[in-house]
């Protein structure tokens, strides 16, 4: 996949925003929801571009990190992890080419269907998603 814009740790950061806040839309978090995620970085995130953390990793691994993050800390609220990566897009669209958001798609929805199928507070934040991502 070809990508002509630099990505930064912000953008994977915000990315891992968004993945959780499509695994939490439900209440609940699963294992098998993290585990797609995982297969998403390592599969498909890692060839976006070659930039690393301050520890030599590469930056796309920042999803899995804030994901992690935000699942083990009860007080934060999905929505407002939406609502940060909706902001952060608007903010930085150039980064959001068709290719970047045709990922985040498959992605977020891989995610969704992870544990038995999708379910209604997953298809709505998805719809949502796909809506959003279609503003230039």
């Amino acid at each position: 996949m070809a990508v002509k814009k630099k990505m930064t740790l912000v953008f994977y950061q915000n990315l891992g925003k968004l993945f959780y806040a499509i695994a939490a839309s439900d209440g609940n978090v699963r294992e098998t929801e993290f585990d797609k995620l995982k297969v998403f970085v390592k599969k498909q995130w890692l060839d976006i571009d070659d930039i690393e953390d301050v520890f030599g990793t590469d930056a796309a691994y920042q999803i899995e990190v804030v994901f992690d993050w935000l699942n083990r800390d009860d007080e934060l609220n999905f929505q407002a992890c939406y609502d940060d990566f909706i902001a952060y897009k608007k903010d930085q669209s150039h980064l959001f080419t068709d290719d970047v958001k045709n990922l985040i798609l498959k992605t977020a929805s891989s995610i969704a269907y992870a544990f038995s199928g999708i379910n209604k507070a997953e298809l709505i934040m998805l719809a949502k998603l796909s809506i959003e991502l279609k503003k230039p």
